[in-house]
């Protein structure tokens, strides 16, 4: 039997909650993340999407962080993507707030 649920109860859904609430804000790449210049990094690629061509963007931020990841941690694209889904860290350097997940 499954114990009722509080709703009046203050403990926060590990899956809604902001990684700003879960993760260490000393952690190297918590640090790093926050140092990098992104926008720097949109100029430099704006030019190489067109919105009327193939499929949506990704964020610049979200390409950039995953080719630092892939190279900082010696990662095949298949490794990369399957540690950037158990690793918050990774996810909060690419630019997210909450927990990410998908589906191969």
């Amino acid at each position: 039997m499954k114990p009722p649920l509080n709703p009046e109860s203050n403990q926060q859904d590990l899956f809604r909650a902001s990684f700003e609430q879960i993760l260490n804000p000393e952690h190297p790449l918590i640090r790093l993340g926050e140092r990098i210049d992104w926008r720097r990094f949109e100029a430099a690629f704006e030019g190489c999407y067109a919105a009327e061509i193939g499929v949506p963007a990704k964020a610049t931020r979200l390409m950039v962080g995953l080719h630092y990841l892939k190279h900082a941690f010696g990662e095949s694209d298949e490794s990369l993507l399957d540690r950037w889904v158990e690793n918050p860290y990774w996810q909060c350097f690419c630019g997210f707030e909450l927990i990410q997940s998908f589906s191969k």
